[in-house]
Formats: structure tokens, sequence, C-alpha cells
């Protein structure tokens, strides 16, 4: 049974005595356009934090319309809609204040945070620092503020910030410091790419420090499109310390009693606002709220652990492989089972996604295959739960061959016939997706994507390619993690040491064709994620020639890598939104 609070958060002059503010974090998972749906959604949430007594509560950042919403908020009526759907949604805000994201239209378009009391919004902040890198194109649809905000609730001095303003110690949260508030809330849809939730706590731990303000961080939640949003939201006390934690990639309501008594003294102990200036363009709001209501509220929530390493990475690619199907209607997904560690990798978080009975696997097996290829795969499927179908490709290779057996009469032998069987593979399981209804997955990793290792309209086939950002080092560390957190072979250890082969040909191996993984993934890692110059990876040891090979490779593939199926985001710097290159380019 849940504990209950011993005292209750109220917000009022907190002149020398000892008082807690309530703060409750609304980590909810959106629907991007979904604006009925989410504002059910954030609703919910905000009966369950005034039934906890909350004083304030924060939702993400364009928590109404759902992050991000590109080029919806390219017509007025949309961002008009959900103007008219959080008007509706302040109605029924009748204690406490809430902050919640939506896009502002008034002749331009601002992300905004309204503050919402006593029925009605009472105030608005706009945002003022729009990301435009990475995944992020916020100038191309909004318009940044221009001045900071701060609120005064019955004694309390809140300061508002969105996302991206508070990542920077100068303007906003300079300005906040400056002018003493209590309390910081910034509401946010961060997504996620592997080690950023570390690096953002202790960014927003020195935020609190710097200013003497409790900080409270509201993160959006799961998957959309290519971008998983871990939440992790967090409160944190004028010191930095972390007091509170919401658990990564999952719904949740986070509750935290914060003490605006240790910033006002912290700030008489260590006066840092006093050598700054007063911030000119600061809007100073005075809100009208009503106390939260009586009753024996929940005690606050403590701090769960932070996922790292494989755990993370799992979580994240579970969590959107889920949403994507969900959120578009999918009933189930279906892939090819080739006995290779990429299927299988591929295959095993679908089922934890999904649960092993909306995953079918298809084994699919040529000329060439072996016997390892088709006992790993139906060792697989026994491991999952999942069900196999067995589609024999040889027949239709021949029809293939036999129908172009006349326009390449007196031609060797070449790739070209590799890529018939691929080809034959990826139109049978889009003709399985037609009739049965299950969403493609694609099972290539980023190594193969990075060099064009892949067929187009065969092993690229797909609506979705979980592994798109995953490197095959990755893949094999993925599985083995797998298996020991699950003290079993999920995954079969024959498919794990099995040297990589595509089998299009007797006796083929991915060696064939390009350095060993732990080789390529080095110098990918170096070109594609951190834009290192081919001679500086020269310089952290790499043979030359390989360097100049690989190089030539991805550069070459970006055509390929346009046509292939979305993926999940996984590192600082994933192909289509981070790295954008052109296609045809004599660049070298």
């Amino acid at each position: 049974m849940a504990r209950r609070a011993e005292a209750r958060g109220v917000i009022r002059n907190t002149g020398g005595s000892t008082i807690r503010v309530r703060v409750a974090l609304a980590q909810i998972n959106t629907v991007v356009g979904d604006l009925d749906g989410n504002a059910t959604r954030i609703s919910r949430a905000l009966d369950d934090a005034a039934a906890a007594g909350a004083d304030v509560t924060l939702v993400p950042e364009l928590a109404i319309t759902g992050y991000p919403p590109e080029d919806l908020l390219l017509r007025p009526a949309f961002a008009a809609a959900a103007r008219d759907t959080l008007d509706r949604l302040a109605d029924g805000v009748r204690t406490g204040i809430a902050i919640v994201g939506f896009p502002e239209w008034n002749g331009d378009c601002h992300n905004a945070a309204a503050v919402v009391a006593d029925g009605r919004v009472q105030a608005v902040y706009r945002k003022r620092f729009l990301p435009n890198y990475g995944v992020f194109d916020e100038a191309r649809y909004f318009r940044a503020g221009d001045e900071d905000m701060v609120v005064e609730v019955n004694g309390l001095r809140i300061g508002l910030a969105v996302c991206e303003d508070i990542w920077y110690p100068n303007p906003v949260a300079a300005d906040l410091a400056a002018a003493r508030v209590d309390l910081i809330c910034c509401i946010s849809a961060s997504p996620f790419h592997r080690g950023k939730a570390d690096r953002r706590e202790a960014m927003l731990a020195t935020r609190a420090d710097d200013c003497a303000a409790a900080l409270a961080f509201c993160n959006q939640v799961g998957g959309q499109d290519e971008l998983v949003f871990d939440g992790r939201s967090a409160v944190f006390d004028a010191s930095g310390e972390v007091v509170a934690r919401a658990p990564q990639f999952e719904e949740h309501l986070l509750i935290a009693d914060v003490d605006p008594v240790m910033s006002a003294r912290r700030r008489l102990r260590e006066p840092l606002a006093r050598r700054l200036p007063g911030a000119p363009g600061l809007r100073d709001v005075r809100v009208v709220a009503r106390a939260p209501r009586g009753g024996d509220p929940l005690a606050p929530t403590g701090v769960a652990p932070a996922l790292r390493d494989e755990a993370e990475v799992w979580a994240a690619l579970r969590l959107g492989i889920h949403d994507y199907v969900a959120k578009n209607g999918f009933p189930g997904v279906i892939l090819g089972l080739s006995g290779g560690i990429d299927s299988a990798l591929t295959a095993a978080l679908a089922a934890d996604a999904l649960g092993p009975d909306r995953v079918t696997g298809v084994a699919l097996p040529s000329a060439h295959s072996s016997p390892e290829s088709l006992r790993g795969a139906e060792a697989l499927a026994e491991a999952l739960g999942i069900r196999l179908l067995t589609v024999p490709i040889a027949g239709v290779v021949d029809a293939f061959e036999d129908a172009l057996a006349e326009a390449f009469s007196g031609l060797g032998s070449d790739i070209t016939e590799e890529n018939l069987q691929a080809r034959a593979r990826g139109t049978l399981l889009m003709g399985l997706s037609n009739k049965l209804g299950p969403l493609v997955l694609a099972t290539g990793n980023k190594s193969e994507m990075s060099v064009g290792y892949s067929t187009l309209y065969g092993d690229m086939v797909g609506g979705f390619a979980p592994l798109r950002d995953l490197s095959k080092t990755w893949v094999y560390r993925l599985s083995r993690w797998r298996n020991d957190a699950e003290g079993r072979e999920v995954i079969p250890e024959e498919t794990i040491a099995r040297p990589p082969t595509a089998e299009l040909r007797p006796g083929q191996l991915d060696t064939d064709s390009l350095p060993p993984y732990d080789v390529l993934d080095a110098i990918l890692e170096g070109y594609v994620e951190r834009g290192l110059e081919p001679d500086e990876i020269v310089g952290l040891g790499h043979p030359r020639q390989v360097v100049s090979d690989v190089v030539r490779m991805v550069d070459r593939a970006e055509y390929k890598r346009r046509q292939g199926p979305v993926g999940i985001k996984i590192t600082p710097r994933a192909f289509g939104r981070d790295r954008r290159m052109p296609i045809t380019s004599r660049h070298v």
C-alpha cells in the first residue's frame, strides 16, 4: 500500500517559516496531432496531481499537440484548434496552477507555456531559445520569445523555461536568478540518445545550484517516428541535489515537495544574484490560484534508478517499436528471420515490445541457405514464442532469372543475381504484410546502412527499421546483454558466434566486402558521428586505404539511405534528421 504524506504543500507567503510546496510532473506519452486524446491524457494527470495535493503541476513542452508537430504548425487553423483545446482543458483546473505546453498563434507561432489556474489561462510564456540543429527545426516553425517571466502565487516566485531555454546559463537562467525565484519550472520534449540523460541531469543540477532555486524539469516520454523521448523528469533542490526522479521510458506522475525557504537562505549565504544585472525584459505576473483541497495525499515519489548502457538502449528500442506500431494502428509486425544476429535481435526486441503473439517471423530459404540458418530461425522462434512461417524462395528466384534470361544473354553472373534473391524475399514479405496486416520490420543495422551493404527493395524493405542507428558492434553487445539479463539463450549462442553472412552466394561472408566490424565501426564513429575528416581518422591509427574505402562507400550510399525506412535514433548523430548530406556531390 502506498505511503501517505504527513504534511502537504501549500502555496502561501514563506517568510521565515518551514514550508513545503508540492510539485507534480506529469511525464506523459502524447500523440502528435491528437488534440482531444492528448487533452484527455493531460486532464487525467492534472486530476491525479490535484488528488495528490499538488500546488504546481507541469506537463511537457507542446503537450497539447504532441512533439514534434512539424509542418502541422504551418497551418494557423491547427494552432487555433490547439488553443481551443487548451482553454477547454483550463476550465477543469480549479486548484493550484498548471504549466502546459502549446503552440500560441497571434500572427506568428510561438512555442509557449500556458500558466493555468482558477479555470483559465492567466499568463503565457514564449520559448526564447529555438534549437535548430540535429533533429530540431524550431526556427522553421516558431518566432522566439523576447522576455523572461516570473509568476508569483501567494508569495512563491516561479520562473518559467521551455526545454532549450534551460540549457544555457544566460540569459534565461541568469535572469531568473537575478529575479530571485524560489522555483524554476521547465517543461521539455528532450529526445533520447545514448548517454544524453546523464549529461542533461548534470546540467540541470548546475542550473539549480547557480540560481539558488529549486528546479522542476518535466520531460515528454514515448516514441514519435524515429525519435524516442526517455522522460527521466526530475526535481532538484536549491543546491542542485536530485530529490525526485521519474523512471525512464514510461509514463509517470512524479510528486516532490520543495522548500522555498532553502532557496531564500542560499541566496543570503551565497548571494550570486547580487552580482547579476536585473532582467530588463522580465515580466512579473501575479496569478490567482486556489489552494489544493484537503485530504490525505500520497507521499512524494522517490528517486528512480537511472538506466545506462545496454539497459538504456534496450528500453529505448523497445519503446520506439511499441509506439510506432501502436500509434500507427498496426496489429503486429512481421520480419524475415535469416538465422543471423540482426534479425534475431530485431525479433527479440519486437517480442519484448509487443508480446510474442504479435510477432511473426518468416524463414525465406534460398538455394544458398545453410542448414544452420533455418536451425537458427527455428531456435529463435521457439525461444521467443513467436510464430514462424517458412516460405522457400528458390522458385521465385528462378522465375525472375527466367524472365530476364533473354535480356541477360551473354552476360555472366554477378551481384545482380545475388540482389534478385534479396528482392524476392522483400517482395514476399510485403505480400504477407498486405494480406495479413502486420508491419514489415527491416533488420539492417547502422554499419550496413552506412556503407550501403544492403539491397534496395530487398533486405531494405520494410516500414520501420529498429536497428537503423545501432552499429554491428552494438548489435552483438545488446544480444549478449539480453541473454545475460534473461539468464537463458533468448538469442541462440550459435547465431551470435556464427560469422556474419548474407548467404547470397556459396561461402559468402560479410568480411569479403567489408573490414571486420570492430574496425569498420570505429571508422564510422569517427566519420559519421564525430564528423572527423579522413586524415584525422588515419591519425587515430587506422590504415589510410581502409579509411578511404569506407568514406567512399558512406558517401556513395546516401541515395540508398534516403529510400530506406525510418528507424530509432540511438546515437547523437543518426542518419536522416541529424546527418543531412547531398546525394549528388563531387566533394571528396
